[in-house]
Formats: structure tokens, C-alpha cells, sequence
């Protein structure tokens, strides 16, 4: 076959199994690249389609796609989603009986399948790998392939090995796929891999359906999420903890509120997490308080927001996490709840990892970087876009700083005022304690601690506005915490940055504190059906309950049969044969035949009730 006759075959596979009309992106450019039996890296982001990039050639090309995946959620949700789709697709892991690992092995055997998914660790293994070299192998697809750079946000040990793969399978395209990497990072995967050579896939990082917001923790941060969830009733959600205990008490508080919360982390009973992860996906409303571990192989689409009550350690991590929410391309949140303390706390956890002074410098910059994008003054999708190296990025329009941009002022002196009081205090003291030194209410103030130039100078700016300036320079590198057993001590922080300061040389602009109905206030943007008519809602939801039922006989999540968005495309359309249904976006031929009378029928019962 030629490339033209492959990409046909390809357009042809992504309509009768999957459903789509065409492809999006870059889809089409890296599926090509891969039909021509050349291995390729492809960075697109969360919900772009990274998984049709491997599985569309894979059903083309001849032999066994072989996909590796970091977890066992990941594989378990693609392959029900191929199986509902017809594809001949199945995942070899640690969960698997021995009955049904036999039973994998003998349909490779016999060529019956078109798609394996493991896991580094199982696919790395001898046997395994000498058994698969003696298949016919279409290709070799590397999904989440940033775990394999230490650069990266979620390095794994274990991907390291994965180059061999290129030794193993010479003749098989190898495709690497991730939804966040900078240009290091990307290179690392490139020589890791082996893919020095291979063509490098980009697309833009432009995720307009999610409204970014980020607040400084001003009080308890489970209170404020509390106040958050409720605000945002019967819709699911992901809520992330940076610790076990903190995921369980705030599921806790939340469960006391009323909220569906549950808690999810790897401390818990593996059939405890499987039940947790179960009623997450099956139940609309449901909301997941979990640590970062959640959430990499989870494909429900409808979550509509997702808040950070403790922030991650990247931009990469925050915008993989965030971009959990609106899969489904309809309007969602990401908020995130910061502060000094938590940055502090980063830096505290890198400053005790056993890696080399590169990596840890890295690192370190990349902590900085967020916590520069969390407390800056423009827009946040700017920010994130321009990290990963996209240039010509435009305002989003509707983050927290687009809507209420933040009044800025030249703090510059009151910074001055703020280290040289750290300097005279010899970093002895906590940021309480320099506050009241710069405004002069010190308690049994020591004569020789009153007898310095800095004592009392700072009366201009109030305690709030003296506590907010130091964590911005927190933030900035130029003052620096040291833990002292939980009572934090101030220091200063990067020499030439503070002299920099001191000469004037470097400006710094400071917030301007808002009043708290000010602050607080923020345009809420329309769920997808809001303005619907009420004839459209109700087959929307009858829909939905008839594929809740379907998701219960089968044991599988409701999204797997169809998502929200098909769903709605077929209320919309209101499909009365067969073929009209076939046209839908979403709905394959697989699902045409399993599904398509069931769903007829229940279109015409809505319109026979919309008729009476």
C-alpha cells in the first residue's frame, strides 16, 4: 500500500471503528509518519487524541500494536474503551490470573489480536520479550513517554530501559506520545529512546475549554475547598492532596458537607481503590480527593473541575493535572490553592532526594517557575503555553487575571525595606516576626533590636500587605525558608538577585490587596445545557440513564459506551434510521451494531413524549 492508499485505509478505520469524521491536529501527521514505518514523538495535548495516534495504524498497519503504559487504570480504561469499539484488544499485568494471562498469550499466538498493552516492568522481562520478538509486531507506542526523563515531572526508573526496544523490534516503528513536555524534557525522551532521528510532533497546548484561576491560601485550605465544592453541587470533580492524611480528611470534611467525596491513595486496600475508582467513574456527580497518583489513566470526560488544595511540583504536572478536567471539550475549572509554604516545602523534599546537582537544580527551577506562573499578573494559559515553548499564544480571556486583572504597584522600596530587615534580623526569625519588626510592634522588642534602621519603617504598608510582599519574594528566590522543626525561619535568598534589589537595578511589583467580595468575585461560565430547550434536556437525560444501565449490566464505565458529547450530538440530531445514527460523531460501526436499536428506540420514545 501506498501512503495515500495507508491514509485512506486510516480515515476509513478512524470512521468505522472510532466513530470521527477526520482526524484533528496533528493527528493525521504523526499517523502517517508511523504508517510509513517511521518512528516518530508526538506531544499533544490532554484530550487531543494521543491514543488514536498508535491504535488507528495499529488496525492498518499489519501484526500487533504493542503499547506500554505506567498504570494499570490506564490500560484497563483504553482497552473496555477498544472492546466496546470491536477492536480485538488486551492488557497483560500484575492484575491478571493466570487463566487469563494463557489465554492472552495463546490469541498473540494465533494473531487475534490487534492491540497489547503492559507495562515497562512486565514488557522489560526476558521471556516476555523473546516470546513478543518471534510476533509480527505493527508497532512499538510509548504512552506518558515523559516518565522516562529525569527531567521531567514523573521520571520512571523503569523507562529507561525501554531504548532496547529499538534492538529488540528493529523493523517496527516506535512511537513516543505525552501530553507535557519542554524542550529539554523532549530531548531527553528523543536520546533515551533512541528516536535521535525521528520526526517531532508538537502541537499547540491551547486547552480553551478549562477556566484557570489560582488564590494565595489566606486560612485553612480545606475550608476554602469545602467552600468551593459546594459551590459547584452535582458536578464531578478531582481534588488534589499533597499527603494519605490529607487526602482522607479533607474526603472526610467533604462527606460531612454533603459532597460524594471519596479518598483515594496508594495506602489503601487495593479492593478498597478499586471500589473508590469504580464509583468515581460510574456516578455523575462523584468527587475525588486523591494525591497526584490519580488520575493518569482516567478518561472520564466529563469531570468539570479540578482543584489543587495543594499545589504540584511543575508546570508540566499542573497543566497534566488540570487538564484532567473537560475532556469532553465542554466548559471546566482548574483552581489551585498556593502559598510560600507549600513552595517551601518543595524545595525542602527536592534539597532530600538522593539524584545529581543537575537534576536538582533543574528541579528546583521548575518549582520556581510555577509558583512565578501561580502568583503572576497576566494570563495564566499565556503563561503555561509560553513555558512549553509556544510562541504567538493569545490571552485566554476568561482565566482569573483575564477577567479581574490585578491592580500592579511598584514595591520595589518596600522589598529594599523587607530584606535589609532580614539581613539585620540574621535570619533568626519567622515572617511573623519581621513583620512586627518592620512595623515596629515587636513585643519586649530587645534595645538593640529597636535600635536598628529597619524597626518601624514599614508603617506605610499594613500586616496583610507586609506578609503578602514576603511571600512574593518567597516566591522569587530572594528570600529563602529554613525549616527549623515546622517554624519556619526567613533568610535571604539568591545573593546577586537580592543586589539587584538593593541598587535598584530590578523592580518589584506587588499585588494590590482587594477587598474580599472583590477578590472572590468571578464570572461563572454556562454548563453545556443550560440554555438548552427542555425537550433537548430530557433525551439528553434519558439517554444517559439508558447508557447507565448498559454501563451496570457490563461492569464498565458509562464513557466507555458513549461519551456526554455523543450523547448530545445524537439528542440533537434526533437520528430516526440507522445510517443517521451511524453519522454521528462517536458512533463506529462496533457500536452501531451493539447499541444503535436501543438508542433509536429511546430517541423515538422522547419524541413521542415530546408529542403527547
Amino acid at each position: 500500500m501506498g501512503a495515500e492508499s495507508d491514509m485512506q485505509a486510516a480515515r476509513e478505520i478512524l470512521h468505522r471503528v472510532f466513530g470521527h469524521p477526520d482526524f484533528r491536529g496533528l493527528q493525521a501527521g504523526v499517523i502517517g509518519e508511523v504508517l510509513a514505518g517511521r518512528s516518530a514523538m508526538a506531544v499533544l495535548p490532554t484530550g487531543g487524541g494521543k491514543s488514536l495516534c498508535y491504535q488507528v495504524p495499529s488496525l492498518v498497519r499489519p501484526g500487533l500494536g504493542l503499547v506500554v503504559s505506567p498504570l494499570i487504570a490506564l490500560m484497563a480504561d483504553q482497552v473496555q474503551g477498544l472492546q466496546q469499539a470491536g477492536v480485538a484488544a488486551a492488557r497483560l499485568d500484575s492484575n491478571a490470573t493466570l487463566d487469563e494471562r494463557s489465554t492472552t498469550w495463546r490469541r498473540i499466538g494465533e494473531g487475534e489480536l490487534d492491540l497489547l498493552y503492559m507495562s515497562p516492568e512486565g514488557l522489560m522481562q526476558s521471556a516476555v520479550l523473546e516470546r513478543l520478538s518471534n510476533r509480527n509486531i505493527a508497532l512499538v507506542a510509548i504512552d506518558e513517554a515523559h516518565c522516562v526523563s529525569q527531567w521531567g515531572h514523573d521520571f520512571r526508573p523503569e523507562y529507561r530501559s525501554l531504548g532496547r526496544l529499538a534492538e529488540v523490534f528493529p523493523d517496527a516503528p516506535r512511537l513516543a506520545v505525552t501530553a507535557t513536555a519542554d524542550a529539554r524534557t523532549r530531548e531527553d525522551i528523543r536520546n533515551e529512546l533512541r528516536l535521535a532521528d525521528a520526526r517531532e510532533f508538537v502541537d499547540s497546548f491551547a486547552r480553551p475549554e478549562l477556566q484557570l484561576s489560582a488564590e494565595r491560601k489566606s486560612g485553612p485550605a480545606h475550608a476554602r475547598v469545602e467552600a468551593l465544592v459546594r459551590a459547584r453541587p452535582r458536578r464531578a470533580g478531582v481534588i488534589y492532596a499533597g499527603s494519605r492524611a490529607g487526602t482522607e480528611q479533607l474526603a472526610e470534611r467533604l462527606a460531612a458537607a454533603g459532597s460524594p467525596a471519596l479518598a483515594y491513595h496508594a495506602g489503601l486496600d487495593k479492593q478498597v481503590r478499586h471500589d473508590r475508582l469504580s464509583r468515581f467513574l460510574d456516578e455523575d456527580g462523584a468527587v475525588m480527593v486523591a494525591t497526584i497518583a490519580f488520575g493518569m489513566g482516567i478518561d472520564k470526560p466529563d469531570v468539570r473541575y479540578v482543584i489543587h488544595a495543594d499545589p504540584p511540583g511543575s508546570v508540566e504536572a499542573y497543566w497534566q493535572e488540570v487538564g484532567r478536567a473537560g475532556r469532553d471539550g465542554q466548559p471546566a475549572e482548574g483552581i489551585t490553592l498556593y502559598g510560600s509554604a507549600d513552595m517551601a516545602w518543595a524545595l525542602r523534599r527536592i534539597d532530600e532526594r538522593e539524584v545529581a546537582p543537575e537534576v536538582k537544580q533543574v528541579q528546583v527551577r521548575k518549582v520556581r517557575q510555577l509558583y512565578t506562573m501561580l502568583d503572576g499578573m497576566g494570563c495564566r494559559a499565556v503563561a503555561v503555553r509560553r513555558y512549553f515553548g509556544e510562541v504567538g499564544a493569545e490571552p485566554c480571556g476568561h482565566c482569573d487575571l483575564c477577567l479581574s486583572p490585578p491592580e500592579a504597584r511598584d514595591a520595589t522600596k518596600a522589598a529594599q525595606m523587607a530584606l535589609s530587615a532580614v539581613h539585620r534580623l540574621g535570619g533568626r526569625y519567622g515572617r511573623g516576626r519581621v513583620v512586627d519588626h518592620l512595623l515596629g510592634k515587636t513585643k519586649d522588642v530587645h534595645p538593640s533590636e529597636a535600635a536598628l534602621s529597619t524597626f518601624g519603617v514599614g508603617s506605610d504598608l499594613s500586616a496583610v500587605e507586609w506578609r503578602t510582599l514576603l511571600d512574593q519574594l518567597l516566591f522569587d528566590g530572594l528570600l529563602h525558608e529554613e525549616p527549623n522543626d515546622g517554624r519556619p525561619l526567613i533568610g535571604l535568598g539568591e545573593g546577586e538577585a537580592v543586589r539587584e534589589i538593593y541598587r535598584g537595578a530590578r523592580k518589584v511589583e506587588m499585588r494590590a490587596i482587594a477587598p474580599p467580595k472583590e477578590r472572590a468575585s468571578r464570572r461563572e461560565r454556562p454548563a453545556p445545557l443550560a440554555d438548552a430547550p427542555p425537550e433537548l434536556q430530557a433525551l439528553f437525560e434519558a439517554l444517559r440513564a439508558w447508557r447507565k444501565g448498559q454501563a451496570s449490566q457490563q461492569a464498565v464505565p458509562p464513557y466507555v459506551i458513549f461519551h456526554d458529547k455523543t450523547l448530545l450530538d445524537i439528542a440533537n440530531a434526533r437520528p430516526r434510521t440507522l445510517a443517521a445514527l451511524g453519522e454521528v460523531s462517536g458512533v463506529g460501526q462496533g457500536k452501531l451494531d451493539r447499541y444503535g436499536a436501543a438508542v433509536l428506540e429511546v430517541v423515538k420514545r422522547g419524541g413521542e413524549a415530546e408529542a403527547a
